[in-house]
């Protein structure tokens, strides 16, 4: 490796500008903190020491991070191929991306920005450097599958391709990467404290390591900005790795694997009939009664065959195995030869110990147990029906989906810091009031809705009685009705103005 400096050259953009004077204060604030830690994110990134006065370019690639990282994703999917693992996988993707012929599954909404300097046209170019980064993804034809890596691996890579030449054309193509063959590396650069003589943390560099060939000794060092890396935000215990939402479930997983395998070949085992065969052998000795007893064996199961092709006669000779017969020597003084038969296993269609697993297995992916039933009906009633566990099935997925949206809001910063539209300090600003709102199934949102609002109705016909005597109207408003103060001025104004456009008209 000390020879591959050329290929560990720094490959992709960054983004240079010119600093403000609030991160200006903000670097100086930072250099009068010490620290002997290196910073620590829920990224998984694997570190690696620069010591001296320049940065080390010594990378194990054949260390345990790397080689842990490509097995475990390739475990995942292994996993991921298990039939009922892949139904549990398809719920919780169906569920997360509902795909639509005429809408998009995912679009930006921007209604949060309050700032003055956020005006409609810069809120026009987000929206469409929004659409144009959906349409670099291909995300109305691979959302599925896109979001389906993402579970499965735990994390997920894509390469930001633009022209180093010109960064202000922006993001010209979004490439995806192979989980397993790339990682993401922190470089710490210490520096000793002349005072107490500790390692003081001076500066961090983020790169990513790419190797086309898991296990290679050679890799293409990346620029952290020319990357976008979102992880599943889950870590296993020692705090360095990342994990996948399908980690937790590997065990239950494995023991339903090993029992369906071990059920199996107890049935073939003992689904048959076999025959008991006890051979009268009298006062022979012991050689000569298991030669007698070979002799009879042999005697029933050779088989001479005709083959009418060569004419010729074969001997189609039958092995004794553990699900033929048993021929067994009786002495003299019992009873005569014998031909019994031993019955087959009792209890076979009994798989409750299968259905436990697959239940523990679902738990694990917080998927109802309801749904590993295929053949229950599926209602589209009233939604007090949904039991709790789709409630909180819910939330997961909502969860699911506020960790996926890091992925456009990334590469959204990126583009619009590459063709300044905004500042860097415009984005912080803004950063906390940008969503992502993803397409619901429209059935059980218009039933829910609509069963919401029945409610509200029918308590607000029992409480109007008593409006101006015990409750105010604001209080009904915001307490039955569960209206926010914007919802009320918005309201009162829309009925304000339907007043006067029908005393319009009456006047006409």
């Amino acid at each position: 490796m000390a020879d591959d400096n050329s290929i560990l050259r720094l490959f992709g953009f960054e983004l240079k500008r010119a600093k403000s004077n609030l991160e200006n204060d903000k670097d100086k604030k930072l250099e009068k903190l010490r620290s002997v830690v290196a910073p620590v994110d829920d990224d998984g990134a694997g570190y690696i020491t620069a010591s001296g006065s320049h940065y080390g370019s010594y990378i194990d690639m054949d260390g345990g991070q790397a080689k842990d990282n490509h097995q475990l994703v390739m475990k995942y999917r292994g996993v991921a191929t298990h039939p009922e693992v892949d139904a549990a996988i398809e719920d919780i993707v169906n569920e997360s991306i509902v795909g639509s012929e005429l809408e998009s599954p995912v679009t930006l909404n921007l209604d949060k920005i309050e700032d003055k300097e956020a005006t409609d046209k810069i809120k026009e170019l987000m929206q469409e450097e929004f659409m144009n980064i959906c349409s670099m993804l291909k995300f109305n034809d691979l959302g599925h599958d896109i979001f389906r890596s993402f579970y499965v691996d735990g994390r997920i890579y894509f390469h930001l391709v633009a022209d180093e030449k010109n960064l202000k054309l922006g993001i010209q193509e979004i490439r995806p990467i192979d989980a397993a063959k790339i990682r993401k590396v922190k470089e710490v650069k210490y520096k000793k404290d002349p005072a107490t003589d500790a390692k003081i943390v001076d500066k961090v560099n983020e790169f990513y390591i790419f190797q086309n060939r898991a296990g290679a000794n050679a890799g293409v060092k990346l620029s952290a900005d020319s990357i976008s890396y979102v992880t599943s935000g889950l870590l296993d215990p020692s705090k360095k790795q990342i994990v996948s939402y399908l980690h937790k479930a590997l065990k239950p997983i494995n023991q339903l694997r090993m029992l369906e395998d071990s059920l199996v070949i107890y049935r073939l085992a003992r689904a048959p009939e076999r025959r008991i065969f006890y051979i009268d052998v009298g006062n022979m000795p012991r050689n000569k009664s298991e030669a007698y007893m070979k002799d009879i064996m042999s005697r029933y199961r050779n088989k001479l065959v005709y083959d009418a092709n060569t004419g010729n006669l074969k001997d189609d000779r039958k092995h004794m195995s553990m699900l033929e017969d048993f021929w067994l020597p009786r002495r003299e003084g019992g009873r005569g030869t014998e031909i019994t038969t031993l019955p087959g296993g009792e209890n076979l269609g009994q798989i409750d110990d299968i259905v436990y697993f697959q239940k523990r297995m679902y738990r694990a992916l917080n998927v109802p147990l309801s749904r590993l039933e295929q053949e229950a009906n599926f209602s589209l009633g009233r939604a007090q029906e949904i039991n709790r566990d789709e409630v909180k099935f819910q939330k997961f997925i909502d969860r699911l989906r506020k960790r996926f949206s890091m992925l456009f809001t990334g590469i959204l910063k990126k583009q619009l810091l590459l063709k300044n539209l905004i500042t860097e300090q415009d984005w912080e600003n803004w950063k906390n009031n940008i969503q992502v709102d993803y397409q619901r199934d429209n059935h059980f949102t218009e039933l829910k809705n609509a069963e919401i609002l029945q409610n509200r109705m029918n308590t607000l016909d029992q409480v109007s009685q008593y409006v101006g005597e015990y409750f105010s109207r604001e209080w009904v408003m915001k307490n039955v009705m569960m209206m926010n103060d914007d919802d009320i001025n918005e309201m009162k104004q829309q009925v304000e103005d339907e007043e006067a456009a029908s005393d319009d008209d009456e006047d006409i």
